[in-house]
């Protein structure tokens, strides 16, 4: 089995982009738990409703993943690069 070899450009894109894609797992988390307990702490009957779900449902389920669905397509089409792992001829 050959051994796959990357540049130091691949590795430090790589890197670039995992760090990318786990501050948008973290953001994705941290909207989600803010308005699913920050939101959602209240008495049933206190709840507001929006299209028939409860506030802190929509905002933090419905709402969130429309906005990382978007926040992913956007960083992906901006600071995204498409590498190849082909090994380069010398010749």
């Amino acid at each position: 089995m050959k051994k796959l070899e990357m540049s130091d450009k691949q590795i430090r894109i790589s890197r670039r982009e995992a760090r990318i894609g786990v501050g948008l797992v973290i953001f994705h988390f941290l909207w989600w738990y803010g308005f699913a307990y920050g939101l959602g702490n209240k008495p049933v009957e206190e709840y507001q409703y929006i299209l028939g779900f409860p506030a802190w449902f929509f905002y933090s389920s419905i709402l969130g993943f429309i906005i990382i669905f978007l926040l992913v397509v956007l960083f992906v089409k901006t600071f995204f690069h498409e590498l190849s792992f082909e090994e380069e001829d010398e010749n």
